[in-house]
């Protein structure tokens, strides 16, 4: 089989949609060698995660020439769909939402959607931004022949918002950077904990510092939690306006000085910065699959996170769960988790186990049983 795909966010992009890309070619390319791999880009560029990737026989890829060379948007869209390379392809994927106008009818056609919280959550988000998103994924869907949703929250909400036909879609879910898997040793750990001056003990939340993420609720919990139980929060993310309101609580709550913020954390090290922690806790309003969770649980760490959602999905009985509204339950939570040992030993063990599923040969098999349909 011969499978095309829009790769801009494998070249460009080094965190969610870009990993999720990366991942998926990967996989196919390293577990299905005999199948060609075309990946077409408006930007290509060199870098250790893409490199050995693209250097296998297998693996092609396909960049604008001529004009289009300066018109690289007008190429995504529509050129591509010209280039001879197409014809040959069996399936055209779009991984992150899209698909270009005008691909050959014979060439089956397959996207991935991984969320559509810009319509849950206008709000959070440019008018213009949510009418022009939900016009591409709308549009994307519609010409697809398959639609794959990395979670049953997605597929639901495919229905719901975009109205696509269910039995068109199918539920593959994302695995985490491989980058999670390795077992940092004592003497790193050492060396990162005085990089980022990181206390012997923490509470972890990663992610991009946005309202939706609900890490202010997070602050209200550890305020409540007994001073003999409390640790430092480190929150590892991109920080925004609402940062302000993070610190804001913690200010009135009388614990300011138990926050800590990496904004500029080297990739290279969040595996020693999980592994370090006690908790990983991750409140979040709503999300298309978590892919945090899995990465916390693939470090060894017990996680809590929020009812609701996908987060049962991701993180399955390895998890604790409260209402992401409500700083009691997850305090509660919290005090169980940090003062039971055995019950964080529990946590991790049944979690490892859930994200099996997860695993780049089992995702692998699943895009080609999607492929195949």
């Amino acid at each position: 089989m011969h499978i095309g795909f829009e790769a801009k966010r494998f070249f460009t992009n080094f965190t969610g949609l870009g990993n999720y890309a990366r991942f998926v070619v990967d996989a196919l390319s390293g577990f299905y060698p005999h199948d060609h791999y075309t990946l077409y880009s408006p930007k290509t560029r060199s870098h250790p995660e893409i490199d050995p990737i693209v250097r296998r026989s297998n693996v092609q890829v396909v960049a604008p020439t001529g004009g289009y060379r300066y018109l690289k948007g007008l190429w995504r869209s529509w050129g591509v769909s010209r280039h001879d390379t197409v014809r040959a392809l069996d399936v055209y994927h779009g991984l992150s939402q899209e698909l270009p106008a005008g691909l050959p009818a014979g060439i089956k056609k397959v996207v991935t959607v991984h969320d559509l919280i810009y319509i849950r959550y206008p709000q959070f988000y440019k008018p213009v931004d949510v009418a022009i998103y939900k016009a591409k994924a709308k549009a994307a869907c519609t010409r697809a022949d398959r639609v794959i949703a990395i979670s049953q929250q997605t597929a639901q909400d495919i229905v719901d918002f975009l109205h696509i036909d269910p039995r068109k879609i199918d539920v593959v879910y994302q695995g985490s950077h491989p980058i999670f898997k390795q077992i940092v040793s004592r003497e790193a750990q050492a060396q990162v904990r005085q990089k980022y001056d990181l206390p012997g003990r923490y509470i972890l939340n990663v992610g991009t510092l946005e309202p939706r993420k609900n890490a202010h609720q997070l602050v209200k919990a550890i305020a409540l939690l007994p001073k003999d139980v409390r640790l430092p929060l480190v929150l590892v993310g991109r920080a925004t306006a609402y940062k302000e309101e993070i610190v804001r609580t913690a200010r009135e709550r009388g614990i300011e000085d138990q926050l800590i913020f990496l904004h500029q954390a080297s990739f290279q090290d969040f595996p020693a910065i999980y592994q370090q922690a006690e908790v990983f806790v991750y409140p979040s309003l709503f999300e298309g699959f978590g892919i945090p969770l899995v990465e916390a649980i693939e470090s060894g760490v017990p996680v809590i996170t929020s009812t609701g959602s996908c987060f049962q999905e991701a993180a399955g009985e390895g998890a604790l769960y409260a209402d992401p509204h409500r700083e009691d339950e997850l305090a509660q939570q919290l005090t169980r988790t940090l003062q039971d040992v055995t019950l964080r030993s529990q946590l991790v063990e049944t979690g490892r186990k859930h994200i099996q599923q997860f695993q780049p040969p089992v995702i692998a098999q699943r895009l080609q049983e999607v492929y195949h349909k």
